[in-house]
C-alpha cells in the first residue's frame, strides 16, 4: 500500500513539474512573440499547467485502485 502512494507521489510530483514549466516556456515564447515581453502570459500559462497537474493528481489519489489504466480487484 505505501509503495503504491509512493508511485502515485511520484507521478504526481513530476506530471505536475512537467506540466509547470512547458506551460512557462510556451508563456514566454507567446509573451516575447505576441505581447511586448509583458509578464501576464507566462503567469497565467505557468498557472495552467500548475492547475492542470493537480487535477491529474486529484484524479489519480481519488480512484485508489487503478494504478496505469488498469484496474486491480480486491481479494
Amino acid at each position: 500500500m505505501a509503495e503504491e502512494y509512493g508511485r502515485k507521489w511520484d507521478r504526481c510530483l513530476a506530471d505536475t513539474g512537467v506540466k509547470t514549466v512547458t506551460g512557462l516556456g510556451v508563456g514566454f515564447l507567446i509573451s516575447v512573440l505576441f505581447f511586448k515581453k509583458r509578464t501576464w502570459p507566462v503567469a497565467f500559462s505557468s498557472g495552467l499547467g500548475l492547475g492542470m497537474g493537480y487535477a491529474n493528481c486529484q484524479h489519480d489519489f481519488r480512484s485508489p485502485h487503478l494504478i496505469h489504466g488498469r484496474m486491480i480487484k480486491d481479494q
